[in-house]
């Protein structure tokens, strides 16, 4: 049909969010910094156990039993973040997102922004704004993608001349 004649495109990324929620992907600081949260909390719970231990009435023994389970949900919790970041060790980016294992975590353009997703480039026709061709990445920025998916236009529209942004 010939509608990629002129050879002149548009190529730019943009961030798709995943299904993946935020707190379900993890980086080597997020986990250290949650699991840090819930050696806290075991803290807090062993001060307040300890202070019935010295004056009993000023804890009722139901809270007692309830403190205890906090405490045993709390490591449970602390070995599952252990489990992860073993697995963590095995990617190749030191992240893992557990709902959706193939997005990862990038900086959006907001100051300390950031989602759990994709970066998709696009490269779209300047006269027909048609779509010429796009890819999916896991990269966070686009500084590498320029010189690819400028091959890629060129491929599509059969152009010899390069394509510009």
């Amino acid at each position: 049909m010939k509608l990629f004649t002129d050879g002149i495109v548009a190529i730019d990324g943009s961030k798709f969010k995943a299904v993946n929620n935020r707190d379900k992907n993890f980086t080597d600081r997020k986990l250290a910094a949650r699991i840090e949260q819930l050696e806290e909390s075991i803290k807090r719970y062993l001060v307040e156990l300890d202070r019935a231990d010295r004056d009993a009435a000023a804890v009722l023994p139901g809270r007692v039993a309830h403190l205890k389970d906090k405490i045993t949900q709390v490591k449970q919790q602390i070995q599952a973040l252990n489990e992860i970041g073993e697995q963590m060790k095995a990617s190749e980016d030191g992240q893992i997102s557990l709902t959706d294992p193939d997005a990862r975590s990038m900086a959006t353009s907001g100051r300390g922004t950031g989602i759990v997703g994709y970066n998709v480039q696009t490269v779209v026709d300047a006269k027909h704004h048609l779509i010429v061709a796009h890819e999916v990445t896991i990269v966070g920025h686009d500084r590498d993608q320029l010189a690819h998916m400028a091959k890629l236009a060129k491929d599509a529209t059969a152009e010899d001349k390069p394509a510009s942004r």
